[in-house]
């Protein structure tokens, strides 16, 4: 069935990890009368946590679309996973949606992992409820995490759901939206309406005013008469929450028990009635030059839509999310993807459940769908009916925070699980893989160890081979410290014409970070002007392998003084010889040194561990920039630290804060290192290279 855009509403749910993110959606869908009974997330039947990944790590590994039908509404539902490792799922998720369910557990509060993502969705300005979980628990405190999403967000929350008792006696919610009560189904049932006890009718009016000035938020008119009167109408309450909801004005609260079908029918109500569809919302294209352009979602215009979400399925081959953007897309037709600039042919359409596909024959604008076997569209690409379209700006995903050097015993095998590792990059694109020509290794990177090993273990599994691992070597650089000066001849006569160059440079240092001038002070002709490029690839060739370890050389300024030519014997080839040798001989007498990659690092952490991350990050040569309170216990930490101490710090930071903290690295400059910490580097690189010439 189609549905018009109108009638189209994308949401996500996130949170931390283990707030109960599948179970909601599950229940949900049961609420919806899309299944017949929910299945419990430990059974592995779940419709959104069904992978063998997922069911035996009993964690959400992938963003996984489900839908329900409320009301004439369709609603695409993203379940997402909690872990940091998995951040690159959410971003696809919120990517496609048009607002997102927080998830958050009433016993704790909001956790570093629902602040990020919060972040995320204030760069984005995209509206999000709060669902509060576990209000039937003893531990759970509505009022307590009110206030701690207050102090960490400074926002009000304004309560369209309250809870009738709480822990033990928790009764069911009240509707605030609607005067109605809803009470905790008995043996698995679904929820019905009720009206509200007396007891509770004095919660219910205080609320009902709460709401009401939130919706005059959304509307001037509203407001004056908010002001004026001090109430409003049903409709003109509904009116206002969809404007102010729309332009994120305010953060609406549920509460309930979705293990216990509690809470979910005013969440959906809520959803149908006063959550955004995609009509209208602003998409952002991008020409050529950078230059950008607003494109709104519309169904009148041409066929545009962008891939946020690649997988693969044994059944199925290739699996294509599509968020269409504009127009209509049906099944066997033919569109151009504008960023490979290749032609795709589209045969079937389909609707997802979880892994189960749905086939539809068209999809209206704002709505997500899957495309099967397009061999040339990737994650973030942008399919039009029109080749001359402009892109749409592609997914914002962060740079990949731990890497592994991948290894395969068996040479045969290695091109096969290269190929392996390329697809799992081009379907997350918080992964990549490549060969690191400086220090001879095939690395994967991605946002964790557990990211990673699922990654290999599934590669393993499939193939059998059997696939090595090691913490990488780290790209360092060689540089000098004074201005020295070489000379080298090159003279090689072996019959007929011989080889004969003769180069004088000097090197001197510069400035960090400027890499390397090169110039040619030769005057009279002692070497002729055509033999000067060949000088200075001799140069730069020899500028790969430094004197120390064999790192390339940087920030270094090198003058050709002097040399000499043979009218017969002398080349470019010969020039190229002679500089390479001189450039080695004036490093090092320059007094050479290796530098080291240092890097920005962002922690997000609660204070009590503040003084731990402290002093680890001391105890790995690292320079604290500054802290910043968030808010309610969570501090963000930045410093400077180098590469080399970072290799493992995803796993060690798990270990300090609990697996609570997160963070960030971004490269910022080079440092000299020297003394016993630039003996090992030199003498670990020879021992590599010695190990690479006897295999």
């Amino acid at each position: 069935m189609d549905f018009e855009t109108r009638d189209i509403r994308n949401v996500t749910i996130a949170g931390h990890g283990q707030t109960g993110k599948t179970t909601l959606l599950e229940h949900l869908l049961f609420a919806g009368n899309v299944i017949p009974k929910p299945a419990q997330v430990d059974s592995g039947k779940t419709v959104s946590g069904n992978s063998p990944e997922e069911i035996g790590r009993h964690i959400s590994i992938y963003a996984t679309l489900a839908h329900a039908v409320w009301k004439n509404k369709i609603i695409n539902i993203w379940d997402t996973p909690g872990s940091s490792d998995f951040v690159g799922e959410v971003i696809s998720a919120f990517r496609s949606s048009e607002f997102a369910i927080m998830l958050v557990d009433s016993r704790t509060g909001a956790q570093i992992e629902t602040v990020k993502l919060w972040r995320d969705l204030d760069r984005r300005s995209k509206p999000r409820l709060v669902f509060m979980n576990h209000v039937e628990d003893p531990r759970g405190n509505i009022s307590a995490s009110n206030q701690d999403i207050h102090d960490k967000f400074n926002v009000e929350v304004c309560p369209v759901t309250l809870p009738m008792g709480t822990g033990p006696s928790y009764k069911g919610v009240i509707d605030i939206l609607h005067g109605k009560a809803y009470f905790k189904p008995e043996n698995g049932s679904r929820e019905t309406a009720a009206a509200i006890p007396q007891e509770y009718q004095h919660i219910y009016t205080d609320a009902r005013s709460i709401l009401a000035g939130s919706a005059a938020e959304g509307d001037d008119d509203l407001l004056v008469k908010f002001i004026d009167e001090g109430e409003l109408t049903d409709d003109e309450i509904i009116y206002g929450l969809k404007n102010a909801f729309a332009g994120n004005r305010v953060v609406p609260s549920f509460s309930g028990d979705p293990l216990g079908n509690s809470g979910l029918i005013p969440l959906l109500d809520f959803i149908s009635d006063i959550a955004p569809s995609p009509l209208g919302r602003l998409e952002t294209a991008v020409t050529a030059g950078g230059e950008t352009s607003i494109v709104k979602i519309d169904a009148g215009n041409p066929f545009s839509a962008l891939t946020v979400k690649t997988a693969g399925d044994q059944f199925s081959g290739r699996l294509s999310y599509l968020k269409v953007l504009s127009g209509s897309l049906t099944s066997d037709c033919e569109i151009t993807n504008i960023t490979q600039k290749r032609k795709e042919k589209i045969g079937k359409l389909y609707r997802c459940q979880g892994k189960k596909l749905d086939e539809v024959k068209k999809i209206s604008a704002g709505d997500v769908c899957i495309a099967v076997k397009l061999p040339y569209t990737q994650t973030s690409d942008t399919l039009s009916q029109s080749p001359d379209m402009l892109a749409y700006k592609p997914l914002r995903h962060p740079e990949p925070v731990y890497s592994i050097a991948v290894s395969i015993s068996d040479k045969k095998a290695e091109a096969k699980i290269s190929d392996l590792l390329v697809k799992a990059a081009e379907t997350d694109r918080t992964v990549t893989f490549h060969y690191n020509s400086e220090t001879r290794q095939n690395v994967l990177s991605g946002m964790g160890e557990l990211q990673l090993n699922i990654i290999l273990d599934r590669i393993r599994t499939d193939t059998g081979i059997e696939i090595a691992t090691s913490v990488p070597r780290v790209a360092y650089r060689e540089t000098v410290q004074r201005k020295a000066e070489a000379e080298y001849t090159h003279k090689k006569q072996s019959g007929g014409h011989g080889q004969y160059a003769k180069v004088v440079l000097s090197v001197q240092p510069l400035s960090r970070g400027e890499t390397y001038k090169f110039t040619n002070a030769v005057f009279g002709g002692s070497i002729p002007k055509n033999y000067i490029p060949g000088v200075e690839k001799g140069v730069k060739q020899a500028m790969e392998h430094g004197v120390l370890a064999g790192y390339p050389v940087v920030d270094v300024d090198v003058t050709i003084l002097d040399g000499k030519d043979h009218p017969v014997d002398s080349s470019d080839l010969a020039f190229q010889i002679a500089a390479r040798n001189a450039f080695s001989d004036a490093t090092r007498n320059a007094g050479p040194i290796l530098l080291e990659p240092v890097m920005n690092l962002s922690v997000w952490a609660d204070t009590k561990y503040l003084g731990d991350i402290m002093s680890d990050l001391s105890s790995r040569r690292g320079r604290i920039l500054g802290q910043n309170t968030i808010g309610s216990g969570i501090e963000e930490i930045r410093a400077q630290v180098p590469q080399a101490e970072l290799l493992r710090y995803a796993i060690d930071l798990r270990s300090i804060t609990s697996s609570t903290g997160s963070f960030e690295t971004s490269f910022d400059h080079y440092d000299p290192i020297s003394g016993k910490l630039a003996d090992t580097v030199i003498a670990s690189a020879k021992e590599f290279r010695a190990e690479e010439a006897a295999n």
